[in-house]
């Protein structure tokens, strides 16, 4: 976006000199991402560019890295139980932050504002206390080292991401539908279907989205909770890391990128398509 016409000459320079440092921060925010991509090609097991690779040789490049990672049976067991974890995870925590923001979005909600604090404390607790206190308490029922008591903690670490942006979408929400559609006869749960819910879908779907990226991504509680049949992806890369250094690390994290990329988009297009719902013109 160039400076209107009528900027002075001072203010021209400003606008180039923010955009110039604005540039340079998401330099410094996406270097890392940048430098691991075309390591994950590298033909030789180390985590430095080789000299074929700094001078674009042909053979100082491979896919040798990708070949491991889906030839191996850990790596695939490992991705096997993130998706697992985080699908049953992001469906109970959908679930229930749709509801919990529901009922924080009604005008007769008490203690609205504790309420609130308590459902979004996992985002603020240091995660390391909530992983510890999450062993003590599963240890109690037997839920440690099994697919439950993970994908309850990955629940509990994605309810308020869902709760939050359910709420925003609830801010401006019209209540005069609720009203019409009761008044026509439907039951608050046809209600909620036919009305309530097409029209928070964007809240809840981008809140859902985020849920499934905290628990894809999520290393600690993980470390507390799971068995070794419960190993995830950040756990196996934690491993090869401690364990084993190999780029195959490279490569998987550059596959996770991309689907991080991947959720971005749906979230941006989803935040287009709120916008154009609404009435406004998408940035």
């Amino acid at each position: 976006m160039a400076p209107p016409p009528y900027a002075t000459t001072t203010e021209r320079g400003w606008h180039y000199i923010f955009r110039f440092l604005c540039g340079l921060i998401f330099l410094f925010l996406i270097g890392p991402i940048l430098v691991i991509i075309p390591l994950s090609f590298n033909a030789e097991p180390y985590f430095t560019f080789s000299e074929a690779m700094v001078v674009l040789d042909p053979a100082g490049y491979s896919l040798r890295w990708y070949e491991d990672f889906f030839t191996s049976d850990a790596w695939l067991g490992a991705i096997r139980n993130s998706f697992i974890v985080a699908l049953f995870s992001t469906i109970l925590a959908t679930a229930l932050g749709t509801l919990a923001a529901l009922g924080m979005s009604s005008r007769y909600m008490p203690y609205r504002a504790t309420v609130m604090a308590v459902l979004i404390s996992p985002m603020i607790v240091p995660l390391i206390i909530s992983a510890a206190g999450m062993f003590f308490f599963f240890s109690k029922y037997q839920l440690t080292q099994t697919y439950t008591g993970v994908i309850l903690a990955h629940t509990a670490l994605g309810i308020p991401f869902v709760v939050i942006t359910v709420t925003a979408t609830l801010t401006g929400f019209d209540h005069t539908f609720t009203r019409a559609a009761a008044s026509l006869g439907a039951s608050p749960v046809r209600t909620f279907f036919k009305v309530v819910l097409p029209l928070v879908t964007p809240g809840v779907v981008s809140g859902a989205l985020f849920a499934f990226i905290t628990s894809f991504d999520e290393v600690v509680v993980v470390l507390f909770i799971a068995g070794p049949e419960q190993r995830t992806i950040p756990i196996q890369m934690w491993s090869g890391i401690r364990e084993e250094i190999s780029p195959t690390i490279l490569a998987v994290a550059t596959l996770l990128v991309l689907v991080s990329i991947a959720l971005l988009t749906i979230l941006e297009l989803l935040r287009r398509r709120a916008e154009r719902l609404r009435g406004l013109t998408p940035n």
